[in-house]
């Protein structure tokens, strides 16, 4: 039962869903994206209730507080249920309108954009990455 007890942070890693394959978790580690108090984790480290990690996962950055320990991988529902995301507002609201910004396509045969084309584009991004 003592062994039951222990959970390594790539296993939870994986089991929550933050990542897809528990070898992904743990490259993870081992590049130095999830950490503890600001260190570095290693893939083998002990996982307890209540401790916070940081967790980059390309550009998005998350914060999770571990509320229940979860040694195999469950359905997403339930998943969701055994951590709390606690990443600041800001940072998820910042990512997710600067990343997210609309794509401007143009239709396949319309040929070139003209000089007005051109000038209504510019000042679209260009309005678009200012701050009021």
């Amino acid at each position: 039962m003592a062994e039951q007890e222990k959970l390594r942070i790539d296993k939870y890693l994986w089991a929550i869903r933050l990542f897809k394959t528990r070898s992904l978790a743990t490259e993870a580690c081992k590049a130095g994206r999830v950490k503890f108090n600001g260190q570095n984790l290693k893939a083998s480290a002990i996982v307890k209730p209540g401790d916070v990690y940081q967790v980059s996962k390309g550009i998005e950055k998350k914060l999770i507080e571990v509320v229940e320990l979860l040694y195999n991988r469950v359905e997403a529902k339930i998943a969701v249920t055994k951590y709390k995301d606690i990443t600041p507002i800001e940072e998820t609201h910042g990512f997710k309108s600067m990343f997210h910004a609309p794509a401007l396509k143009r239709d396949r045969g319309t040929g070139r954009p003209t000089k007005k084309d051109r000038r209504e584009t510019d000042d679209l991004i260009g309005g678009m990455f200012e701050e009021d």
